[in-house]
């Protein structure tokens, strides 16, 4: 088998930026209580010409040139979302039409807040079978569209965007795999805690429960990421967790013990994006100069069906 890495990253958020104070316009809120209890300050939110598949391909786009790749070079699409209000044609499907691609493998993962981290492992094991060469990995979700805002307790924690990674076959990988392996698993009985449901679709979660077990059980499970990885906690040039709210990431972040890490905080400007915020959260690192080439991150997602995956990459 060969190995895998990433090779190229992008990002992309649509331009209309809603500030807390904003919102203290729309419902009960204040500037104040909105960064003591989650830490977000801006997130950006799409409107209805903007469509998941728009952010996707924008994304996919930055991604694709910065690994100087043609849409035609990808061979499979992989988009993780909890976001496609429609069943077909599919947000994978879709991203590589707006692209002009030839005939990819087109797949949408919907494990929300951890869906990327999923489909990044997927397409991992696509290359290592060789059942693909080139895979273009997205993470793209529009909450706004499902989030009620007229609730105070979620709607302040939402916003809309996309990141995207591409994939290539790496048969030089040796002992130092560009992507490691994957930890993942979930929690069935609590499943209800992170929900998407009714007609039209609306969001709404258990925030104390969720803040529990991400606190308590979700360290130890990104340790054990590590392990597989053979990389050392201490060892990690950046963190990127799911971008919750930073009363999740801080402390899970100190407890897995990453004491020379960059810590993604994206979600202060960004919100949280669900299957978005990991690959935009490293983009902007990557983007920034802040991660080195080569240098090992750890990716961790966790959130909706009480769903976890992670692994340990080279940072492109």
């Amino acid at each position: 088998m060969t190995g895998s890495r990433v090779v190229a990253l992008g990002h992309y958020q649509p331009a209309k930026v809603l500030t807390n104070d904003d919102l203290a316009a729309m419902v009960d809120t204040s500037d104040e209580w909105i960064t003591s209890r989650v830490g977000i300050r801006t997130r950006h939110v799409g409107g209805p010409d903007e469509p998941v598949d728009e952010l996707a391909a924008h994304a996919a786009a930055k991604a694709l040139a910065s690994a100087g790749l043609q849409p035609a070079d990808i061979d499979m699409v992989l988009v993780a979302t909890s976001t496609a209000i429609d069943r077909s044609p599919s947000m994978s499907a879709r991203v590589a039409a707006r692209l002009g691609m030839g005939s990819p493998a087109v797949m949408d993962i919907n494990v929300v807040c951890s869906g990327f981290t999923h489909a990044l492992a997927t397409a991992d094991h696509a290359v290592r079978a060789g059942a693909a060469t080139r895979v273009l990995v997205i993470g793209a979700d529009k909450m706004g569209d499902i989030v009620d805002w007229t609730d105070r307790s979620t709607c302040v924690l939402m916003g809309d965007g996309a990141g995207a990674a591409v994939v290539t076959a790496d048969p030089d990988a040796g002992d130092r795999p560009g992507i490691g392996p994957v930890l993942w698993g979930s929690v069935p009985g609590m499943g209800n805690a992170v929900r998407i449901e009714g007609t039209p679709p609306r969001f709404a979660q258990e925030g104390q429960s969720v803040y529990r077990w991400a606190t308590t059980q979700l360290p130890p499970i990104a340790r054990k990421v590590c392990e597989r990885a053979g990389v050392a906690p201490e060892d990690l040039a950046a963190v990127v967790l799911h971008q919750a709210n930073l009363r999740i990431i801080e402390p899970v972040a100190r407890k897995i013990g990453a004491v020379n890490a960059v810590i993604a905080r994206d979600v202060v400007d960004s919100g949280n994006t669900s299957a978005a915020s990991i690959p935009m959260a490293l983009s902007k690192l990557v983007e920034r100069g802040e991660v080195e080439s080569g240098a090992p991150a750890l990716l961790f997602g966790f959130g909706g069906n009480l769903s976890y995956a992670g692994q340990v990459i080279r940072c492109p």
